[in-house]
């Protein structure tokens, strides 16, 4: 039988990255292919139900129960694509009993992962690490966590003798474009509470996220010749820095942390007589969150009002809210994981989230939605790595939360 490391490096050789510039669900034909790889993997392992949801291209599958002690129903919930960075021909590579030094990438291009860069690095000595080969990401965000539910769920499956009530998995789309839950269906998963295997370091449980919100800001100026311009000319490029310098200058991503909130100019396109600036918002406070946003809704309205036309059309679209709105009322759910992972030998890492997960809009949906670790770091970029032994204790975790049966 495949084992977990095989299933991992399988998985991870596929290029399933999403495409934000798409209108298809998925956003890719090849998180399609995944998706079918992913069923007839889960009905190998002897799940129930297993169907790939052709509306919002979630795989959903079920392990019945095998008690009649009442238990809670849980989920499992990982995403197939990945983030927006290279992804084809992934090579990754296995380091038995890493050293703690730098790591050779790829001798060929001389490109390393080196302590210096990435201390976390220092934790990891004498652990089994799959790496890049310094031109790809791994694709362990957030395959890793697909194959430990897999993994959880084949042992569950070979092992009756371990009870446990109705456990089910989902494997979406698109989660870093920040579409992959919009669509996500409660009623193909009927289950009390769920978590998202998508969090990094061993031991993290998270059930607190940012709320946020997209802001774009559409700028409208006179364009005239220069020399002729005096009481014409609008420059959207000098309108763009008027609206910036009206926002908190110190709330940026790069001068927070914990649970403080930001605002981010993410692009800035401008003209003279035309421009378009993009921000996110971000605060773990819902109050916070919104008076961001009416910082903006008033840089727009002094600045119409200052050149006596409307240079400024705001557009305001929020993305999710904190899951802890919704958790806080159903702290069963992060009693069980804490439970589970002392049960594996795991410290707890309790911490917000400095961003979200499809979790975030799970729980709004109804099913209450913690996030927890892979074993996965360094996301999104070349000097991604995952350690085996923190995978293996993500699948323990897995377990010990689905047979809460005693």
């Amino acid at each position: 039988m495949e084992t977990m490391v095989e299933r991992f490096l399988r998985y991870t050789k596929t290029n399933t990255r999403s495409n934000e510039e798409s209108t298809t669900v998925p956003s890719t034909d090849t998180q399609v292919a995944f998706a079918k790889v992913l069923a007839a993997d889960l009905t190998e392992i002897g799940l129930e139900g297993v169907k790939v949801n052709e509306n919002n291209g979630f795989v959903i599958g079920s392990l019945p129960a095998n008690t009649e002690e009442v238990v809670p129903a849980i989920g499992f919930i990982a995403h197939m694509d990945t983030a927006d960075y290279n992804a084809e021909n992934i090579a990754p590579r296995i380091i038995e009993n890493y050293d703690g030094t730098d790591i050779l990438l790829n001798k060929d291009k001389e490109l390393y992962s080196r302590v210096a860069d990435f201390p976390n690095l220092n934790n990891y000595k004498g652990q089994t690490l799959i790496v890049t080969d310094g031109t790809t990401l791994l694709g362990g965000d957030d395959k890793a966590g697909i194959v430990e539910i897999m993994e959880a769920l084949r042992y569950l499956k070979m092992h009756p003798e371990v009870k446990h009530g109705l456990v089910m998995c989902a494997f979406g789309p698109d989660e870093e474009i920040g579409r992959g839950a919009d669509l996500f269906d409660v009623r193909d998963f009927p289950v009390d509470f769920a978590y998202t295997i998508d969090g990094t370091r061993l031991g993290e449980l998270e059930y607190e996220t940012f709320n946020a919100c997209a802001a774009t800001v559409e700028l409208h100026g006179v364009s005239v010749h220069p020399g002729s311009a005096k009481n014409t000319m609008i420059n959207c490029n000098k309108l763009a820095m008027e609206f910036d310098r009206m926002l908190p200058q110190a709330a940026v991503p790069e001068l927070t942390e914990d649970y403080e909130g930001f605002i981010m100019l993410s692009s800035n396109e401008t003209g003279v007589e035309s421009g378009t600036m993009k921000y996110i918002i971000r605060d773990h406070d819902r109050a916070l969150f919104e008076s961001k946003k009416k910082l903006f809704e008033l840089a727009a309205k002094v600045l119409n009002e200052r050149y006596g036309r409307e240079v400024v059309t705001l557009t305001l679209k929020d993305s999710y809210y904190n899951m802890y709105d919704v958790i806080k009322d159903h702290m069963e759910c992060v009693e069980i994981a804490k439970a589970a992972m002392e049960k594996a030998g795991v410290t707890p890492l309790i911490q917000p989230i400095r961003g979200g997960t499809d979790g975030s809009k799970i729980s709004f949906m109804g099913i209450p939605t913690p996030n927890l670790f892979t074993g996965v770091e360094n996301l999104h970029g070349p000097h991604e790595f995952a350690c085996v032994e923190h995978m293996e204790l993500a699948v323990k975790t897995i377990i010990n939360i689905a047979s809460v049966a005693k």
